[in-house]
């Protein structure tokens, strides 16, 4: 058994399916929506300036990834932000790739000016985020979880939010509170845009818990370990793998992160 109520987290996205903006990039429009649909919520891919910060009212959290920006979408962004902050919806930070460009680190300081309720990324990314001097790979991370943990506090703390770092395991803080997340399999990363699709699954959950969003995301990150570790089971590769692993979201129940054995105090 768990000692965070992560069980609780998931009946609460099934019962209620919360509405979630995201602005996220081409590579992973499909595959969030997808992903977000088999948890239980519901999904909503807008950027147009026209509109965002309108819709950003409507929903219940907001999902923000910067994995292919432009001036136009990054102006939306910052529309759509800026709304969730005045009318205290959650929202998801994903900044990828945040240390590969100038362009993408001034983005990400405009948007972390809004208040994220979560930041979720590499250890690379949070690394960068910090300030701290590290490229990673494009949207590939070089650096390892346990080289980034200091970062991840240091980055809660100055940011007042939760951050989840996803690896080769996971890493959940508080700044104070701090949870250790394994699971998962190994063909996850030959799957593209699994970590975007991730980032608005925490925002699904964040939708129903606001108020204990440490919770809310490592429920988030459970629920994609134990999905992952089931899809593994029966994959022969990456494609029946990302077959498998809507199906294994889908089936998930509250019981099975009740009963979720890959989490610990960190």
């Amino acid at each position: 058994m768990t000692s965070l109520p992560l069980g609780e987290a998931l009946f609460a996205v099934q019962r209620t399916t919360p509405l979630v903006h995201c602005i996220t990039n081409f590579v992973a429009m499909n595959s969030t929506a997808n992903c977000l649909l088999a948890v239980g919520a519901s999904p909503a891919m807008l950027h147009a300036v026209e509109e965002v910060a309108e819709f950003t009212r409507l929903a219940g959290a907001l999902s923000i990834n910067i994995g292919t920006p432009s001036p136009t979408w990054a102006e939306g962004m910052q529309q759509a932000t800026k709304a969730a902050q005045e009318n205290n919806t959650p929202w998801v930070f994903d900044p990828v790739a945040v240390g590969a460009t100038r362009y993408r680190q001034t983005l990400s300081q405009q948007l972390l000016a809004f208040s994220p309720s979560v930041i979720r990324g590499n250890a690379s990314e949070i690394i960068a985020l910090t300030g701290l001097t590290h490229q990673g790979r494009g949207v590939d991370a070089t650096a390892s979880i346990d080289e980034a943990r200091d970062a991840a506090i240091i980055l809660a703390n100055r940011q007042g939010c939760i951050v989840a770092m996803t690896g080769e395991h996971d890493f959940v803080t508080d700044g104070t509170q701090h949870w250790r997340l394994t699971g998962g399999h190994s063909l996850m990363p030959r799957v593209t845009t699994l970590g975007c699709a991730l980032s608005a699954t925490v925002a699904a959950f964040i939708a129903t818990r606001p108020e204990t969003p440490l919770v809310a995301t490592v429920a988030a990150l459970a629920s994609f370990g134990v999905a992952g570790e089931r899809a593994g089971a029966l994959a022969t590769g990456p494609g029946s793998f990302q077959v498998a692993l809507l199906d294994a979201l889908y089936q998930l129940t509250p019981s099975d992160l009740d009963t979720f054995t890959g989490l610990e105090k960190g």
